[in-house]
């Protein structure tokens, strides 16, 4: 079967780095291709199903976090008339596609880092801090922080984000939306953390992406899945190492092997990175929900 890259429907409104989105009035469709991004750019290699991985287990934890934080989920569209679709959905886009109310976005990714890990851990072994914040000497990679941090970085559609302290993200969005975006990341954090503890997997950091609907800030995007979170294996878990990982640090891992300079264009990966990268989206779904990808 071949990748999915681009999804062949009329009026696209936007292509994102991973999903394309259709507008239906006062809601929207979102298709999640199986393009993947890393180090802020789209690789040339798809990921066979990532798509349908992102699109099943964002609605699967947007079901269980609506009385945490209220989000953009309507459901599923399956191709059935009830879904009142303006075009017919082609049946490879059955099992990746959402349809969703229409929030206006707010242009900032709100991510909560649990465990020492990633660009936080860089950052700390240069600086003594993550996102600005001075952090206490001697922690180690992969450690667990004392408590879950929110750090915000700008969105950029192209290029690279950029770290904002919340004296930033208040002059970006005003102080009491900065509040309930801080309050509102942490909720889910806490929630989908504990929730994937009992399941074996350790959610270390995670990044959600908030928008305004009915004047009030709902969650939209994705939400807690392998492209937007670094999930790792409870049993496999040791501090002072990189962490064996079900998301795309797989890709990340052979992309810096590799030499990439992290500036377009992105290598081509190789089959073994291709397929390992599929089957670890895969393994997590099974983890988190107990269930396969459809």
């Amino acid at each position: 079967m071949s990748v999915l890259i681009d999804s062949p429907l009329p009026n696209r409104t936007y292509r994102g780095k991973v999903r394309d989105t259709y507008d239906l009035g006062d809601r929207m469709l979102i298709v999640a291709t199986d393009r993947l991004s890393a180090f802020d750019a789209i690789l040339p290699t798809g990921i066979p199903d990532k798509g349908k991985v992102l699109s099943q287990m964002s609605a699967w934890w947007f079901q269980r976090t609506s009385q945490v934080v209220p989000n953009h989920f309507i459901r599923l569209a399956d191709g059935t008339p009830a879904d009142e679709l303006p075009f017919a959905l082609p049946p490879e886009l059955i099992g990746r596609t959402t349809i969703a109310h229409k929030a206006k976005r707010i242009d900032v990714e709100c991510i909560v880092r649990g465990f020492m890990a990633g660009s936080a851990w860089e950052e700390y072994k240069k600086y003594g801090t993550v996102n600005g914040i001075r952090m206490e000497k001697g922690i180690t990679e992969g450690e667990q922080l004392f408590e879950p941090m929110f750090t915000p970085t700008t969105k950029a559609d192209e290029g690279h984000d950029e770290p904002m302290t919340l004296s930033d993200l208040m002059q970006e969005v005003g102080p009491e939306t900065t509040q309930v975006l801080k309050l509102r990341s942490l909720a889910l954090y806490n929630f989908a953390a504990a929730y994937a503890r009992e399941r074996g997997i350790i959610i270390a950091d995670t990044k959600f992406e908030f928008g305004f609907y009915n004047d009030e800030v709902i969650v939209i995007d994705e939400i807690l899945t392998p492209d937007s979170s670094r999930f790792w294996d409870v049993n496999d878990y040791k501090t002072g190492r990189s962490q064996p990982s079900f998301d795309k640090q797989y890709v990340r891992d052979w992309l810096t092997q590799s030499g990439w300079n992290r500036e377009p264009p992105a290598p081509e990966l190789p089959e073994d990175v291709v397929q390992g990268t599929a089957e670890r989206y895969k393994e997590a779904y099974r983890r988190l929900t107990g269930q396969e990808v459809t």
